[in-house]
């Protein structure tokens, strides 16, 4: 019974970890892009003038 709450701690931890990380990389702005780079490729239709 003493290792089903060793495994609740450590998934517990790990989730706070993981979460922790996730709210810094919210703040840091690394989930800010609202669009990917091949669909802002397949929008840049713009012919350069030569």
């Amino acid at each position: 019974m003493e290792i089903v709450f060793l495994m609740m701690m450590a998934s517990v931890s790990v989730a706070l970890v993981f979460l922790i990380l996730f709210i810094i990389g919210a703040k840091n702005g690394q989930f800010d892009e609202d669009e990917s780079p091949a669909i802002r490729m397949l929008k840049d239709n713009k012919l350069k003038e030569e």
